[in-house]
């Protein structure tokens, strides 16, 4: 099964001076965890609900005055939508990352995979595994 198959498309992405106070309402809004940032038409990084605890609200910072790019990861761990989903998930695993921002060959995201996607197309074992590898402690 290819990456594509799998994972969900329409993917919102933000720029790296959206404020985090609109960021965290888009959360809500669309039920999601994390979002990829955007600038110049390439994906700089990642921010998610846990970025802006441990990096913005845990070092005491005025969220009103925060953006993307103060709390967000920078660089983007991405794989392609015709990978194989092995190969996706021991990218993730490696990574250790729970979402994966998928590009097509013309450079462009068309959606993501999480790890809700996986479990209901990946092997059980697979799933167990990728599960423990993500989880383990830094």
């Amino acid at each position: 099964m290819k990456v594509g198959e799998a994972m969900h498309r329409g993917v919102e992405w933000c720029a790296p001076d959206t404020p985090i106070i609109e960021i965290a309402k888009l959360f809500r809004e669309k039920d999601i965890g994390a979002i990829p940032i955007g600038e110049n038409d390439r994906l700089i990084g990642m921010l998610t609900d846990r970025d802006i605890v441990c990096r913005g609200i845990h070092e005491g910072r005025d969220l009103a005055s925060m953006t993307a790019a103060d709390c967000m990861t920078e660089g983007v761990v991405f794989c392609w939508e015709d990978d194989d989903m092995e190969d996706a998930v021991h990218l993730m695993e490696e990574r250790q990352v729970r979402r994966l921002p998928v590009i097509n060959r013309d450079k462009r995201m068309v959606g993501m995979l999480s790890m809700g996607d996986l479990s209901h197309v990946v092997p059980r074992e697979l799933c167990g595994e990728f599960m423990q590898a993500v989880s383990a402690h830094h």
